[in-house]
């Protein structure tokens, strides 16, 4: 099967500016994504989609590809990811990809090995669509608790109230860094969370996703533990 690794990477992020071109340990952070996909050696080839020039220019510079420019109806703040890349495999149509894997720009714990292990899964199991990076909550989501109007706590789910954390079944949540998806489930904008996936189940201490200064500054001690650990591979 033929392979594509596609990046998203839009210039126009609001709550941390310019995240994509941020430095991340030294590097700017779409930089981590782009060396992981390329080092894995499991795509034909790595491409960034964007619709900002400078993204583009760094993006090339470090290996990846970019043969065609996302137009601006995609990259607002509504667009879902499902929909940048049917545009990105509509664009690459002359190569007919049998798998893409979109890698967020935003993932700089993200490990060739759990790539591997996604690759595997859908390979194994032709009638599935899907197969991306999810991890356990660290506590039943069951027992979580919510605000009232007065300000006052009050269970979310309060027919769980009195059972135990261990008679609870375990429940997980995207990871945020990468998804595997076949060709035609891409293009027909499948639902992604569904019976037509597989996990691809990460640690928790390889999971931060990075939308507000705070994830990033948790993400920097991740990653700086990580790599004094030799566990970034």
């Amino acid at each position: 099967m033929s392979t594509v690794a596609i990046i998203p990477a839009r210039g126009g992020s609001k709550r941390i500016a310019r995240k994509n071109l941020k430095p991340f340990d030294g590097v700017p952070m779409i930089v981590h994504s782009i060396r992981t996909a390329l080092s894995s050696q499991l795509f034909d080839e790595v491409i960034v989609s964007t619709d900002d020039e400078e993204i583009a220019r760094l993006a090339q510079a470090h290996g990846a590809q970019v043969p065609f420019m996302r137009p601006a109806a995609l990259a607002d703040d509504f667009t879902g990811t499902a929909a940048v890349i049917a545009h990105a495999l509509r664009e690459l149509q002359e190569r007919a990809f049998d798998l893409a894997c979109c890698i967020y720009a935003t993932a700089p714990l993200l490990q060739a090995r759990y790539l591997r292990q996604g690759l595997e899964l859908l390979r194994a199991h032709p009638e599935r669509s899907f197969a991306f990076s999810v991890t356990d909550f660290g506590f039943p989501v069951q027992r979580a608790l919510t605000l009232d109007r007065q300000g006052a706590l009050t269970p979310l789910y309060p027919e769980f109230r009195n059972t135990r954390s261990q008679d609870l079944p375990q429940t997980f949540h995207d990871a945020g860094q990468f998804y595997w998806g076949r060709r035609e489930a891409w293009l027909s904008c499948d639902v992604l969370f569904s019976s037509k996936s597989l996990p691809v189940i990460l640690p928790r201490y390889l999971v931060q996703d990075i939308d507000t200064p705070e994830d990033w500054t948790r993400a920097e001690y991740l990653f700086a533990a990580l790599k004094a650990g030799g566990e970034l591979q």
